[in-house]
């Protein structure tokens, strides 16, 4: 059949571009005597993944003895999960080796998130294996600092095993407001802390 000419052809709509998802990876970091069954932490794990982010904890190997090499070592094998979409979140003596990994990164992540962590200001409970895993409590802020696109910090002031005082020097160090939230213990399971309500809606916060 000839074409009509003159007669106007219906634009046909161009295809939209496709977009592409890059799921956002968190990490959370027990602590000593830690594991990911813990705490808050298989609640958050659920309900992120539900956002649609994925969601790793790792087991750090001897965590009552815990020493800095092999937990750096064990996280390693998620090296290539971890980049500048990522969100670190360190709770205890995992605030602590978040800090450490920071110090060794490439490249800046999302965002860094310490709950109770510890920074060597007394009282802390279990001081000496703090000291010990840490190699001392000196920290590379700078670089620290040049790692993290937005930082959050977390403690309160009846922690049993980490002063409030720990949080404070971290938040200070790091150039942000501690985020203070009175009579919640050390963030754990005995604390009443089998979910953490106001760290999922600072994740989600983070753009």
């Amino acid at each position: 059949m000839p074409l009509r000419i003159g007669k106007k052809m219906e634009k046909m709509p161009l295809p939209k571009p496709a977009i592409i998802f890059q799921m956002r990876n968190i990490f959370i970091f027990h602590g000593t005597g830690g594991h990911p069954k813990e705490n808050w932490f298989p609640w958050l794990k659920e309900e992120l993944e539900q956002k649609e982010y994925k969601v790793y904890i790792p087991q750090f190997p001897n965590p009552d003895k815990p020493l800095l090499g092999p937990w750096l070592k064990e996280l390693e094998q998620y090296k290539d999960k971890i980049n500048e979409d990522t969100i670190l979140i360190g709770h205890s003596l995992g605030g602590l080796f978040l800090l450490r990994v920071l110090e060794e990164l490439n490249q800046p992540v999302k965002a860094a998130i310490i709950v109770s962590g510890s920074a060597g200001v007394k009282p802390i409970k279990f001081y000496e294996g703090d000291y010990n895993f840490s190699d001392g409590f000196k920290f590379d802020w700078e670089k620290i600092k040049s790692n993290s696109k937005q930082f959050v910090v977390f403690h309160s002031d009846n922690d049993p095993y980490i002063s409030l005082g720990n949080g404070e020097l971290i938040s200070e160090k790091l150039g942000v407001k501690l985020t203070f939230i009175p009579n919640a213990g050390h963030f754990n399971k005995d604390a009443g802390y089998t979910k953490f309500n106001k760290l999922f809606d600072t994740i989600k916060s983070i753009k």
